[in-house]
């Protein structure tokens, strides 16, 4: 997970784009934002309505961002945030795919504890404080709490206008939300059409509810993007998460991309705007083949 990543890598990092901490944490969230998202004329931001929502969930009142086409119903999404939790990246991150013609729910995972924002930006888990203050709401999160989010999401993603609910949902996952999707997927078996995990953690564990041991109880298609750094410290990873999709029959692509962990998150210190783009095309391409 993202406490694996060193203070030292971080540093690394930003010397590769010629800043230093100080200076990434001087541009501020917005600017970072601004800075990193691509315009590639997706639809447009203007044509989509958007919300901060409560849905009930088994263990409370989970708060979310909701944004869609202002028209039309579309298939619903289920975005789970990297460690630091829902905030203006992702926000950002949303708009873009409901531009493209998706109806998205991103969802706050801390809601057990606090309402998002947690943090404001991924730089800030680095601190010793932001984590002594996540690690015991990231304890709450297991598998059995994660599928009875899912559930709820996804229930609540149908009783809306904006979804259309003769298509699949899809679900997108970064960093630790990367599990999520996957859970999800085994989850809402019925529902989920397509399940992306972008330098996911913990995808392969010794656990009896790994998430690679959940591919057989889905009905989805994978995409799952790899961090070289992550590939680094687990290299045999790809393989079982190959292995387990061909046991399960289902279509999966898995990619080790030249890319550090965080390199999909557009306020990240690892943001890699190219390599970005690559996996943000072939979520599209999964969500238009699967859903």
């Amino acid at each position: 997970m993202c406490d694996k990543h060193t203070v030292a890598e971080l540093d690394a990092t930003l010397a590769r784009r010629g800043l230093t901490r100080r200076e990434f944490a001087a541009l501020g969230t917005a600017a970072a934002i601004v800075a990193c998202t691509p315009a590639d004329g997706e639809g447009t931001e203007s044509a989509l309505d958007e919300a901060d929502v409560s849905i009930a969930t088994e263990d409370g009142t989970a708060d979310a961002f909701f944004v869609h086409p202002r028209d039309g119903a579309h298939p619903g999404i289920v975005m789970w945030p990297d460690v630091a939790g829902l905030r203006e990246a992702y926000k950002v991150m949303a708009r873009r795919l409901a531009a493209a013609g998706y109806t998205v729910l991103v969802a706050n995972q801390y809601y057990r504890d606090a309402p998002a924002p947690i943090l404001t930006s991924l730089s800030e888990w680095f601190s010793n404080e932001a984590q002594a203050r996540l690690k015991p709401m990231m304890a709450r999160i297991d598998g059995e709490a994660t599928a009875r989010d899912a559930r709820a999401f996804a229930a609540w993603l149908d009783m809306q206008d904006a979804v259309d609910t003769a298509r699949g949902i899809g679900t997108c996952g970064y960093c630790m939300g990367g599990q999520f999707a996957l859970r999800t997927a085994a989850a809402v078996p019925a529902r989920v059409g397509a399940a992306c995990s972008f330098h996911g953690a913990m995808l392969v564990t010794d656990a009896p509810d790994s998430p690679h041991l959940l591919m057989k109880d889905t009905r989805a298609n994978f995409l799952i993007a790899i961090a070289r750094n992550d590939d680094a410290r687990g290299p045999d990873e790809k393989d079982i998460l190959r292995k387990a999709a061909r046991e399960a029959q289902r279509p999966a692509e898995i990619e080790v991309y030249p890319a550090d962990h965080g390199w999909c998150t557009i306020d990240a210190p690892s943001y890699d705007k190219e390599q970005s783009e690559k996996a943000w095309g072939r979520m599209l391409a999964t969500y238009e083949a699967a859903l």
